[in-house]
C-alpha cells in the first residue's frame, strides 16, 4: 500500500496522483495533512522510554502514524523554506521515531536503531518551491537508512509523473 500525505494546501499535485495511480490500479490512501494538527517532536523520549512506540503528544500524527506502520512506501509532499522542506514536511518525519527502539545495532560500520516492527515502509519526497534537490535526495537516504528502508527519490513538483514511477 502506497501513503501518500499531502503537507501543502495545494490539491493538484495530489488529484494527479489520484488519476495516475487510479489509472495503474494501485492500492493507496492519500492523507490532505495540511489541515491536521501535527506538532514538532520535543525529544522526550517517551517513545522510547516510558510508552514504547507511542509518541508522548497526542495530536493527529498517531493516525499517520499507525498508516506508516502497514504502508510499503510513504511518499510526503512538503512545501519548502529556506531551500529545504518546510515545517510542516519536516515535522512528518521527525516523529517517525516511534517506529524505532532505543537499542542500537552495528549494521556494517555504522551505528543503527532496532526497528520496533518488521514492516519496512520505504520514503519519496515530491517538494514545491525552491530547494537543493541532491542535499534533499541525500537527506532522504540517510533519513531512510535510519529506518531501515530504501529512498525512493526526491522529485520537484514538475516531476511527478517520473515520482509516479517509482509508486508501486
Amino acid at each position: 500500500m502506497i501513503l501518500i500525505v499531502n503537507t501543502t494546501e495545494d490539491r493538484k499535485i495530489t488529484a494527479e496522483l489520484d488519476k495516475r495511480l487510479s489509472s495503474q490500479g494501485a492500492k493507496y490512501e492519500i492523507v490532505e495533512a495540511n489541515g491536521m494538527k501535527i506538532s514538532h517532536c520535543i525529544g522526550c523520549n517517551f517513545c522510547w522510554l516510558k510508552t514504547p512506540g507511542v509518541c508522548s503528544i497526542k495530536d493527529d500524527y498517531e493516525v499517520l502514524l499507525k498508516k506508516m506502520i502497514h504502508a510499503d512506501q510513504m511518499w510526503v509532499i512538503s512545501d519548502t523554506a529556506l531551500g529545504f522542506l518546510d515545517h510542516k514536511g519536516k515535522n512528518i518525519f521527525d516523529r517517525i521515531l516511534p517506529l524505532a527502539t532505543m537499542y542500537l545495532k552495528f549494521k556494517g560500520n555504522q551505528m543503527r536503531h532496532v526497528m520496533r516492527y518488521k514492516q519496512r515502509t520505504d520514503i519519496g519526497l515530491i517538494y514545491r518551491g525552491e530547494a537543493d534537490r541532491q542535499y534533499l535526495e541525500r537527506w532522504n537516504e540517510r533519513c531512510t537508512l535510519n529506518f531501515a528502508s530504501k529512498s525512493l527519490g526526491v522529485f520537484p513538483e514538475t516531476e511527478v509523473k517520473e515520482a509516479v514511477t517509482c509508486m508501486h
